[in-house]
């Protein structure tokens, strides 16, 4: 079924700000911090998980499995519904479909702080995951709006640090709200502090939001979303069931099922392209080479680094035994390193740098991070080396998660803005889910109990290096010239 909106002229950037330009800067700003706070909450609640999962396994007893599951369901409620979510506010308006988003997520939340049951906190986490595909486009698209081509460097730079920080201070947050113990909620709280800040964001929003869209006729494509919906939930429990059911017939099956569906959700979007004009992914964008071969690197850069969040914070736990409140402590290093690699060296040296920043930041990530997981699987946790090697780790993050998007839309028309920041959330999106699941992987076949939680580090760590070595190919392929002064 296609849906169309017709007979409405699309609102400009200069009609939704007020002529004086002193106003319209200042009603830009205050539009820019609410899709700040929003994207910083749906960041954070991607990995604010991973502090509370040894607490989830003991309430609700979870499994391994489960607790992949846990994890990952969000990256896929998310990753999946990206595209759709993308071409709704592009027809409907950006900040019709932020605000909805806004009060889904809300309620998703209430959900997953209300489960009672592994399966009831899997769902709760999908429909969580769901509701932030229908705001996340949405923040890209407005900031692409607003701003020219060489001022997003400076406003994406935002995104990156405090996105970054978001992502790493996330394990933070959920350990100091699990160690105050708030009205006895325990990891219940981590999922319901959102509920007030949620609502903030939403007035906020509806207050000081420009009402903008795209310029562009486009329909929503139904089926190409549900294609490629399909296709990446069977790949994800395939990555994630087959390891540990030792590769049955049905998970090999369902891989290969993903594969082709994802493919066939490719060869769709090219044939209602050239029939209606438009389809749930924009293919002309993938002929940009800063945005393909950028995907490339930032799907693998995503699964990189949520895989090696995951498993740092379970063998933190139930490896060396650390509590909620140190485990978070032990993130903070790490954290400061993203602030740094992305505010100081990223925003700076990306347009002189380009491509070369983005190889070196991978590089420094891969060989800082499997450093730490080799001194943690020795015991070695809270001695200065491996603090220094957080941080250092931390600062190749940073030189990876602050550059990286505004390379992707650099090219990008603004009548696609929706469409390339959908594209460019489901990537990272669907690389956290697939990190989650082949690190995850790797580091819980290694068997239960604190010793393997430990031994289980090296082929996590060799999966981690693995990915970062396909973003730094990607990289590679980038244009010499990014940002053409």
């Amino acid at each position: 079924m296609l849906f169309q909106r017709k007979g409405s002229r699309p609102v400009s950037t200069i009609e939704a700000a007020p002529v004086s330009a002193g106003r319209s800067d200042w009603r830009r700003t205050l539009a820019f911090a609410t899709v700040l706070a929003a994207f910083v909450l749906e960041v954070a609640d991607a990995t604010i998980v991973n502090t509370a999962l040894p607490q989830i396994r003991r309430g609700l007893g979870a499994g391994d499995i489960a607790m992949q599951w846990i994890a990952a369901a969000y990256f896929l409620g998310l990753g999946s519904l990206l595209l759709i979510g993308g071409r709704l506010g592009d027809i409907f308006g950006y900040r019709r479909m932020f605000g909805i988003g806004i009060a889904a997520f809300v309620a998703a939340s209430c959900l997953c702080g209300l489960s009672r049951t592994p399966d009831e906190l899997v769902a709760a986490r999908l429909i969580q995951g769901a509701a932030g595909a229908m705001m996340a486009p949405q923040v890209m698209a407005i900031v692409q709006l607003l701003y020219s081509p060489l001022e997003r460097v400076a406003r994406l730079a935002w995104f990156g640090v405090l996105g970054g920080l978001a992502a790493i201070l996330g394990p933070v947050a959920g350990g100091l709200l699990i160690d105050a113990d708030v009205m006895g909620l325990g990891w219940r709280a981590i999922f319901l502090v959102n509920v007030p800040i949620g609502a903030a964001a939403l007035l906020a929003a509806w207050r000081f939001v420009p009402s903008l869209k795209s310029e562009a006729t486009i329909r929503i494509d139904i089926v190409g979303a549900a294609i490629f919906m399909a296709g990446f939930a069977a790949l994800l429990a395939a990555l994630i069931e087959g390891p540990e059911r030792g590769w049955p017939p049905l998970t090999i099956a369902a891989l290969a099922a993903g594969a082709a569906l994802v493919a066939g959700g490719w060869f769709h979007a090219k044939a209602r392209e050239a029939k209606l004009g438009s389809a749930v992914i924009a293919t002309a964008l993938f002929r940009l080479p800063t945005f393909f071969w950028g995907l490339v690197a930032v799907l693998a850069f995503s699964a990189a680094s949520a895989g090696f969040l995951l498993i740092f914070a379970v063998a933190l736990q139930q490896g060396l035994g650390f509590s909620a409140l140190d485990t978070a402590l032990a993130h903070i290093p790490f954290g400061l390193g993203v602030m740094a690699g992305i505010s100081v060296i990223g925003r700076r040296w990306l347009p002189r740098l380009g491509r070369k920043l983005l190889v070196a930041g991978a590089m420094v990530l891969a060989t800082a991070g499997f450093a730490v997981l080799t001194r943690v699987a020795g015991g070695q946790a809270g001695d200065a080396a491996t603090i220094t090697l957080l941080a250092v780790a931390g600062l190749g993050m940073g030189m990876l998660a602050g550059p990286l998007p505004p390379v992707i839309v650099a090219d990008v028309d603004r009548a696609q803005a929706g469409a390339a920041s959908a594209t460019l959330k489901t990537a990272q999106q669907i690389g956290g889910a697939a990190g989650v699941a082949l690190i995850g992987a790797a580091y819980f076949t290694a068997g239960d109990g604190a010793s393997a939680r430990l031994a289980g580090l090296y082929p996590g760590g060799a999966a981690f290096v693995g990915l970062l070595g396909l973003a730094m190919l990607a990289a590679l392929r980038l244009p010499a010239v990014i940002f053409k002064r």
